[in-house]
């Protein structure tokens, strides 16, 4: 099974696809592209921010006063400019889903260098 890690597509065979973006997309033509833009839901990685604390003082009979620093903690947070709901999403999701399996059905029907694969009615 594939397996996507530090902008790289690992397949099961061995070969591996070095990508500029974050993720891979398929468009209504069923062609295969990079997602460059999280932009319609995404995760926000804010930068650390030290949890404001007091600072623990240790007392160690015989040795000097040891200070322990505050944890850090990393925030995030939702990108959803579209306030798109949980029903939105699913959608999103179900229509994505039937594009793959199109693309699946497709090459297993015409095979990998057919351009029937392609949903023709759909590119550009």
């Amino acid at each position: 099974m594939a397996d996507f890690k530090r902008r790289t597509l690992f397949l099961s065979n061995g070969k591996q696809i070095k990508l500029f973006g974050n993720s891979i997309a398929i468009g209504r033509s069923l062609e295969i592209g990079e997602g460059y833009a999280p932009n319609i839901f995404s995760c926000i990685e804010l930068k650390p921010d030290e949890i404001i604390a007091p600072q623990i003082i240790k007392e160690v009979p015989g040795e000097k006063l040891s200070k322990e620093k505050p944890d850090k903690k990393l925030s995030a947070s939702i990108a959803n400019p579209f306030r798109l709901t949980t029903e939105d999403l699913m959608e999103i999701a179900d229509y994505n889903i039937r594009l793959w399996l199109d693309l699946k059905d497709n090459v297993r029907k015409y095979g990998v260098d057919n351009p029937k694969i392609f949903n023709t009615d759909a590119v550009r």
